[in-house]
């Protein structure tokens, strides 16, 4: 029954992707947006959402919690439109609807070759961070989640080795050997550190223990190298902003328990400027 169910979202999701290409990129975004409002709510629980915004938004009354989902799917549908115009992206056909700032922090790691952690969330749209870190000369190595939906996922897949990052790393614990490899071969690494972690450990996240990743702290630890955060929003629908954070360094004294939930408190900040870029659908404090 799931192969059958995966089999029709692959049918349906590349028909979209062959409408999307020929409609172009400021309509089928836009196009996509619609999509996403009225079909998301369908495949994720309302109850959930809206649990996790009032976990991390305890004030906000119920008008701004749903304007904040709607944004939410909106930004959802808009993103999968978005992938067919990767390639635009990466070539600087569409430079014009990107802006970077903290440019000179991406070409000082190029030119003096440090390895860093580059960390940030799902927000709009995340998957042009990592490409926009590789495009500016550095060895990246980036983690990823693969889609349940097997048919997908090889189409994602490509999409991402070709145009976003050709290193990719499967996350889980299979994937931590390789990111070791990755890392000794002078590699930069990219993550999201904002979803659920069964390998993780239970640390503060807006006032609640949320499984929490602790690969960065790990790598600080080991290798004594230094962690770039990184936030995308999404300005005006179609463009998009990129900030680049200055180098964070650790002191040797502080853990693992420590330093991850410093970038816990760092992607606060990251979700709190915009609230509504960020994809409040991932199950973090189960």
């Amino acid at each position: 029954m799931k192969f059958l169910k995966y089999f029709v979202e692959f049918i349906i999701i590349i028909l979209l992707f062959t409408i999307f290409k020929i409609l172009g990129f400021k309509l089928a975004s836009n196009i996509g947006g619609q999509i996403g409002k009225f079909f998301g709510p369908f495949f994720r629980s309302k109850k959930k959402l809206l649990s996790n915004i009032k976990k991390a938004l305890p004030d906000l009354d119920e008008e701004n919690i749903q304007l904040i989902i709607k944004k939410m799917w909106t930004n959802y549908g808009r993103i999968l439109s978005e992938y067919m115009f990767i390639k635009d992206f990466r070539n600087s056909k569409l430079k014009k609807f990107f802006k970077i700032e903290g440019q000179e922090i991406l070409d000082k790691l190029s030119s003096s070759k440090e390895q860093v952690i580059f960390v940030s969330g799902h927000f709009n749209n995340f998957e042009l961070m990592a490409m926009q870190i590789e495009k500016s000369g550095i060895n990246l190595a980036a983690i990823y989640r693969p889609l349940n939906n097997i048919f997908l996922n090889k189409i994602m897949e490509k999409i991402r080795k070709k145009h976003i990052c050709k290193n990719q790393i499967k996350k889980g614990r299979s994937g931590t050997r390789e990111l070791l490899e990755f890392f000794n071969k002078n590699y930069s690494i990219a993550l999201m550190i904002d979803q659920r972690v069964s390998e993780g450990i239970k640390s503060n996240f807006f006032g609640y223990l949320a499984s929490t990743t602790t690969i960065p702290a790990q790598i600080v630890k080991k290798f004594k190298c230094k962690v770039v955060p990184i936030y995308i929003e999404r300005v005006d629908e179609i463009h998009f902003k990129m900030t680049v954070n200055k180098p964070i360094s650790y002191s040797d004294e502080m853990t693992i328990e420590e330093i991850t939930e410093n970038l816990n408190k760092l992607l606060e900040k990251m979700i709190l400027a915009n609230p509504s870029q960020w994809i409040w659908t991932h199950d973090r404090w189960k």
